[in-house]
């Protein structure tokens, strides 16, 4: 069996620490807890459930935090948790069965990273992030934020999920982006996973123009990871959508189809642009492609509701305006096996029942 040392950073987290521990306890042998300035009782929480617990002063840098939680460890395997993260009974189980049979030759375990959910408590946005990493390869911490651990070595990627469950917004919401801010102000060149992450933070703040002009700077490189190409290509295309640069969706959304496969999100991101248009003929097209498309098995960024829901309920909206109800039935039932409890299933079988009856 396997030893694991839980390495984590936390700034006045009173409301989730608790949560977080309790549900990951039992399937590890260490608890390291990093403190970078809480005010509140989140250290007298954390005392509760180790005597490991240090303080580090915060220097606008995660990696330079995690590095030093890491530093402590002694245990096999160095794991890592956000105080919002949440282990679901199944996951611990599945990590504690993976102790007593992980091959020691493995030097990093990536699991599921679900990190959000719609109002029934379904999954849909999901990546694949390194979770257990094998202490004695001094692994290091990479990027002031939206910090990472390159997949180096002997890679086990497991079907293991961790839920973030946030609950409140940090103290500043904008950390993220003013930590990207600071280093564009240096004048420090950004690496191309920096400017790809930065676009991101700009999207996610509604700065359209600079986020695209980000995400396009980070496709010029040619040395991005081809998952985050596509990715580029979609958000691309919705700040483009955003800026009313109509133009240029169509060829930024075609433009992601020579990285790898089609993904659904693309597909149904082109049946978006032609059903603005109200050609609904052609929109209908793009997301049935996009309904017939699997998930893909990837390391990369999901957005599980375009891999069967959304295009299908698309569809239906399609079929609906081109006054086929009956194959707009189809299409919303079969939305509904991906989402039985979806109030636009309810929404389009009341709307197809009186149009059918008539």
């Amino acid at each position: 069996m396997v030893t694991i040392s839980l390495c984590m950073i936390v700034k006045n987290e009173e409301a989730v620490l608790k949560r977080c521990l309790e549900s990951v306890a039992a399937a590890v042998d260490e608890i390291i807890i990093v403190d970078t300035g809480s005010t509140d009782g989140t250290k007298a929480i954390a005392g509760g459930f180790t005597d490991k617990v240090f303080d580090f002063e915060w220097i606008n840098d995660f990696s330079a935090a995690r590095n030093e939680a890491f530093s402590k460890a002694v245990m096999d395997y160095q794991m890592w948790l956000d105080a919002d993260d949440v282990v679901p009974p199944e996951s611990l189980g599945a990590i504690i069965k993976l102790k007593n049979e992980l091959d020691p030759k493995v030097d990093i375990v990536t699991m599921k990273y679900i990190t959000n959910f719609d109002e029934q408590g379904n999954p849909v946005f999901q990546s694949t992030r390194e979770r257990l990493l094998k202490r004695e390869k001094n692994y290091l911490w990479q990027d002031p934020v939206h910090e990472c651990i390159p997949l180096l070595g002997n890679v086990l990627y497991s079907d293991i999920e961790i839920h973030h469950k946030k609950i409140k917004w940090g103290d500043n919401p904008n950390r993220n982006i003013d930590i990207y801010t600071t280093l564009e102000n240096s004048g420090k060149a950004f690496t191309p996973r920096q400017l790809y992450y930065f676009a991101r933070e700009l999207k996610d703040h509604a700065q359209w123009a600079k986020s695209s002009y980000y995400f396009e700077k980070f496709l010029d490189t040619g040395q991005g990871w081809v998952e985050d190409n596509i990715a580029s290509c979609y958000n691309l295309a919705i700040c483009y959508a955003r800026l009313d640069d109509s133009h240029k969706i169509l060829p930024t959304l075609i433009k992601s189809f020579t990285y790898d496969s089609p993904r659904a999100e693309i597909c149904s991101e082109i049946g978006y642009y032609y059903k603005k248009m109200r050609l609904f003929a052609i929109a209908l097209k793009w997301f049935t492609i996009a309904a017939s498309i699997e998930t893909p098995n990837t390391a990369g960024f999901i957005l599980r509701d375009y891999y069967g829901y959304i295009p299908n309920i698309e569809s239906c909206v399609c079929a609906s305006e081109l006054g086929d109800f009956i194959s707009a039935r189809v299409y919303n039932e079969k939305a509904a096996t991906f989402k039985p409890n979806s109030q636009a299933v309810a929404i389009n079988r009341r709307f197809l029942a009186t149009k059918l009856n008539s």
